[in-house]
């Protein structure tokens, strides 16, 4: 298998980066914000790298793990609405709005080739 834990997981290490990304981008956000989009895209991209977290602890039941990373999936999908949302309301560089739905569809497909080959991750 090769992995100590779920930081040596470079999903994981995306999962994380992105979070953080967006946790900056949103600190330039208008204040009418702080307690709607700002609150529910940190909130969402913050649930994806702890998710993986959470499922490596119990990849001993594959089931169990693979229902986690179908959460993780799913919040990562969340992020990338709300980045829309962000987007279209201007608040985002074009550039910027690019990078971070890249790296959403790239976590997006790690998730589900994980999903997809459980096995390579569980005993």
């Amino acid at each position: 298998m090769g992995y100590q834990g779920y930081r040596d997981l470079i999903v994981f290490q995306k999962a994380y980066q992105a979070a953080l990304k967006i946790f900056e981008i949103t600190k330039e956000f208008p204040n009418e914000e702080r307690y709607s989009l700002i609150d529910q895209i940190r909130r969402s991209s913050r649930s994806v790298p702890a998710n993986i977290a959470e499922g490596w602890k119990k990849r001993k039941y594959p089931k169990m793990f693979v229902n986690k990373l179908i959460d993780c999936s799913g919040e990562a999908s969340e992020t990338e609405v709300w980045l829309d949302f962000c987007n279209d309301l201007g608040y985002l560089s074009s550039e910027r709005y690019q990078d971070l739905i890249s790296l959403y569809e790239e976590i997006g497909k790690m998730l589900h080739s994980m999903i997809n080959s459980p096995e390579k991750f569980t005993f």
